[in-house]
């Protein structure tokens, strides 16, 4: 595993730069849960005809912010879940296998490289251009440049309308790569990016579920990555699975939004498994004996929203 840090010298005039020289493609965003109360239409993602990507992936990460080692283990143990053989189903590995049924088969995920900005080099208030420059440390092919923000660091659309992003970008008429940006929401909006842990503000008054690893924004974290990963290996150029709109589309995860166990409507997550000792919620299992909440993916094979319990 290969770590750097970031300088804070340049970052400025090389953002500027950047905002310039780069070509914006239309991101595509995990949903707060306000914007998920509404009954969804029904889901069929239409294949465009777009690259996607498959095989041999990288997940490239980026610490923008503070965050504790231990919250650095929970959401590192979810990647490196993804292509673990064990332990049995219900696990991270056998929900992440859905995407092996979008056009490109077999998608395995491995931890790439990881940089650790915790002095906050860009400040604490980014914009979308902020994110595809840190993005950019880490470009690659066939690879997923994925930023983390700390509960500290507001993100332009944070809360409300967005709890994460993925897209794509050219810089200096180089290669296409693609990057996503995920953010802690425990001190700023829980109960719109880190539901069903949360009680929520808005609608039905469902009692939250116990987070399974006892961070609420780390694990509501798990699930806007398990989202944007998703999403970005099946529709990584606005060309790949989604319904609706490029400009606002609804993909793989997306589709199925609020949905975690058989039995989920708007505003209730469904029927999941709970850890006897702890009373933590869950319904995938991953590397040294973790426990994790996943949303719904839509499975092409049978066009439903495919829950693991």
């Amino acid at each position: 595993m290969h770590t750097f840090s970031i300088s804070h010298l340049t970052l400025f005039t090389s953002s500027l730069l950047i905002l310039i020289s780069t070509i914006f493609r239309p991101c595509s965003a995990t949903i707060p849960r306000k914007l998920a109360l509404l009954q969804p239409p029904t889901t069929i993602l239409n294949y465009h005809k777009g690259p996607v990507l498959h095989g041999n992936i990288t997940v490239n990460l980026l610490w923008y912010g503070h965050f504790s080692p231990i919250q650095k283990t929970i959401i590192t143990d979810f990647i490196n879940s993804l292509n673990a053989h064990l332990p049995p189903p219900p696990s991270a590995a056998s929900w992440w296998q859905t995407t092996r049924n979008y056009k490109g088969g077999l998608r395995t995920i491995h931890l790439g490289k990881q940089i650790f900005d915790e002095k906050c080099s860009l400040g604490k208030s980014l914009k979308d251009f902020d994110l595809i420059y840190l993005a950019s440390k880490n470009k690659e092919f066939n690879a997923i440049s994925l930023v983390l923000t700390s509960a500290d660091v507001s993100v332009t659309g944070f809360c409300m309308n967005r709890c994460g992003t993925h897209g794509s970008t050219r810089v200096n008429k180089g290669r296409n790569f693609v990057y996503a940006w995920v953010g802690n929401s425990a001190t700023q909006c829980p109960d719109q990016c880190a539901w069903p842990f949360v009680q929520p503000v808005f609608g039905p008054k469902v009692p939250p579920l116990v987070a399974p690893n006892g961070d609420v924004g780390v694990d509501g974290m798990v699930i806007n990555i398990a989202t944007v990963l998703a999403g970005t290996v099946t529709n990584p150029f606005d060309g790949g699975y989604f319904q609706g709109p490029a400009t606002a589309p609804l993909e793989a995860v997306t589709a199925c939004i609020g949905m975690f166990g058989s039995g989920a409507f708007p505003g209730y997550p469904g029927r999941v498994l709970v850890d006897k000792k702890t009373k933590a919620s869950y319904n995938a299992r991953g590397v040294k004996e973790r426990k994790y909440l996943l949303p719904a993916m839509w499975d092409p094979k049978t066009s439903t929203c495919k829950t693991l319990v």
